[in-house]
């Protein structure tokens, strides 16, 4: 209730007088995720666009490396990559088994990889927009607790040539080239291409060798844009990713040091097909999608962490995940122009359909298994979707939006489990925003969802079998305007997230006969999950010379009435990877004409790993800088990450014993440090 005060407290007195201005010369930032391209200071949500520039000038090969600078935003890694996103201290940390259904969607383009974000490369990509906040109207169940897009360069008349090469420390390597050109007046293609190779920051001592914790990604891409006629515009897009990274992460000892004598692996190899037809019309346009994407992935590690002679009754173990998927998603919407608009003319309206089929077939293989697991999972979504934006005065707009979801899943394993669900969700949003010169006030009522499912390792307790779909229903205020004659850019945004039958990632561990612990993941419900908190994005530009960032992001995110799989009882419990301070600052400074520096710091509070353990990472802050030095079409950067060279964490485990050095008896938690000081340097062309 004190919160639900805030909230209407602020949007009494953060009224857009205080920043209206001229909008002469200003800079537009636009988001494309919305159904409409928008300014980012129109977009009636929490946003965060992560430009070019700051890709650049950040040296982020990967969506992990930028996923700092926007508030309330986390990962999880497990893996060769922080791959498991949180957005408001909602998201998911691993996956092992099927089903795995995402809160927070991944796009890249017009494709969906919710649950697989290992292949975010950032090569050639015009922006990164983060969307906090359910996105059902837009996105339906991938959107619960928000969605990032990476949008990459397109086909068409402006097209930069791009040239990339990057040397750092740990053997560290990346190149690329992009090149777009027009092959009729009508007709446009763009080729990128880029190979990234680093050894990593592990230190195999069993092996003598430092590349067993590797990452080796190609991104390859080809787009072409035909434009019969004036009203007609059809795209044509195929991207290839080849993930072979390594895995071996995990010591006994939490110090880097691998004395794994079979490191695992994180391998993905995938191909995307899309055709995308938009059609102008006299009063609506029409735009229909169709995509395709099939992916073959590896994911496997050492279990036992060690070498054959270690453990003093020769323990050794492997558990390896191999999956086949198949994604087909069709998008078809009506949008109205000018000409089209309804009520007076003072209404936007549109209409969708959007039907996704996924086949995903996977086998374990585990040292310990009497056979080879595999499973069969084929969910299916169909749903339709409306919204209006109606200008109910000069000053004050309403949108509406709803979608209905159908969700249907098919489940069949080798152990004779076989499952069958349906599940019907419905959400959308309510905003009402307030604009004057360039500032605005919103305040919005958004509901999103994701779909329920089932635990399917037959030794899960029928009690822990299923469990139920997850509502997110989502209040907010914001504040978007600019001041100091557009010097200074502000975005607040408070909001209040219900949630119910919250999904809670928990594990229960179970000891064999021979007294090794084994563990299997399971999905519950909880009764309750509330997830407050403020976003604060402040962009200033000081002088001509001179500009700073912030990013702030302030949450209270906890979860009631839930029994863990080993029966105890939680009244209540501060939610994973759920810092309650989360920010960045950077500051950039042009010492001449051609050179610039930029200092940068990444900061998060403490959070717990799990909700099935107490083990936390603590207060970190993260220092990056970059000297960049432009001649003609180059640009030179001489550059550091974690230049203090700051110990932090990307998963952590807790509650069990991997160590033979006291018999398995000492539960210990078990960290995956991220990657230490790193410093390297890059030559771009542009032109």
């Amino acid at each position: 209730m004190k919160f639900k005060l805030t909230l209407l407290y602020a949007s009494l007195f953060c009224t857009p007088a205080a920043f209206a201005q001229s909008t002469e010369n200003v800079e537009v930032v636009t988001v494309t995720s919305d159904f409409r391209e928008n300014d980012i200071q129109n977009v009636t949500a929490s946003v965060t666009v992560v430009s070019a520039d700051v890709i650049e000038q950040r040296q982020a090969f990967h969506l992990e490396d930028i996923l700092g600078v926007g508030a309330n935003i986390n990962f999880s890694s497990g893996a060769s990559r922080g791959r498991f996103i949180q957005i408001r201290g909602i998201g998911e940390r691993s996956q092992y088994s099927e089903p795995n259904n995402p809160s927070v969607g991944l796009l890249v383009d017009d494709f969906d990889f919710s649950g697989i974000a290992g292949l975010g490369t950032l090569f050639d990509v015009e922006q990164v927009e983060i969307l906090r906040g359910p996105q059902a109207t837009e996105f339906g169940a991938a959107g619960m607790a928000g969605t990032i897009k990476i949008k990459t360069a397109e086909a068409d008349e402006q097209q930069q040539t791009k040239f990339l090469a990057t040397v750092a420390q740990q053997n560290t390597w990346n190149i690329g080239a992009a090149y777009g050109n027009k092959i009729t007046d009508k007709l446009f293609y763009r080729v990128a291409i880029n190979q990234f190779k680093s050894d990593g920051f592990v230190y195999n001592q069993f092996l003598d060798v430092e590349d067993t914790d590797n990452l080796d990604e190609l991104t390859a891409r080809l787009k072409l844009k035909y434009r019969p006629s004036d009203n007609t515009t059809i795209d044509f897009n195929y991207q290839y990713f080849d993930i072979d990274n390594g895995y071996d992460a995990f010591s006994l000892d939490n110090d880097g040091i691998s004395r794994a004598d079979e490191p695992g692996v994180d391998t993905q190899e995938t191909h995307a097909f899309g055709i995308k037809a938009s059609f102008e019309l006299e009063q609506l346009s029409i735009i229909g999608s169709l995509n395709h994407s099939t992916s073959d992935s590896v994911y496997g590690y050492d279990e036992d962490w060690t070498f054959v002679g270690f453990h003093p009754w020769e323990y050794s173990s492997t558990d390896y995940y191999f999956r086949e998927r198949d994604l087909t998603s069709i998008d078809l919407r009506m949008l109205s122009n000018q000409n089209g608009l309804i009520f007076g003319d003072t209404t936007q309206w549109l209409v969708g359909f959007f039907a996704r089929d996924i086949d995903e077939n996977m086998r374990r293989n585990y040292t310990y298994a009497d056979q080879d697991f595999t499973s069969q999972y084929a969910p299916q979504n169909i749903g339709v979707y409306a919204q209006t934006d109606t200008q109910l005065t000069d000053n004050l707009s309403l949108s509406l939006g709803l979608r209905a979801d159908r969700f249907k899943m098919d489940y069949i394993n080798n152990e004779g489990y076989t499952e069958d669900q349906t599940d019907s969700m419905l959400g959308g949003k309510a905003v009402l925003k307030y604009s004057i010169n360039n500032a605005s006030v919103y305040t919005s009522i958004s509901r999103g969802y994701k779909a329920g499912g089932f635990n399917p390792d037959q030794r899960v307790n029928a009690e822990s079998r299923l469990f139920d779909p997850e509502y997110n229903w989502n209040y907010e205020i914001g504040v978007k305007g600019q001041a100091l004659e557009n010097q200074l850019f502000v975005r607040v945004a408070l909001f209040y997230m219900d949630r119910e039958d919250t999904q809670i990632s928990d594990y229960d561990v179970q000891i064999r006969e021979d007294g090794v612990p084994s563990f299997i993941d399971i999905i519950g419900n909880a009764d309750v999950g509330t997830n407050q908190g403020l976003e604060v994005e402040l962009d200033w530009q000081a002088s001509d010379r001179l500009n700073f960032t912030l990013n702030y992001g302030y949450l209270d995110a906890y979860f009631e009435s839930y029994v863990q799989a080993n029966g105890d009882f939680i009244d209540k419990q501060w939610q994973a990877q759920a810092p309650k301070h989360s920010f960045n600052v950077a500051a950039v400074g042009y010492l001449s004409d051609s050179v610039s520096l930029r200092l940068e710091a990444d900061g998060k509070d403490e959070y717990r790993f799990s909700d099935g353990h107490d083990v936390t990472s603590p207060f970190t802050v993260l220092m990056n800088a970059q000297l960049r030095f432009d001649w003609q079409d180059w640009t030179f950067s001489l550059w550091g990450k974690n230049i203090l060279d700051r110990e932090h964490y990307v998963r952590g485990f807790g509650g069990f014993s991997n160590d033979p050095r006291d018999e398995y008896a000492t539960p210990e938690p078990y960290l995956q440090l991220g990657d230490g000081r790193q410093f390297g340097l890059t030559a771009s062309l542009h032109y």
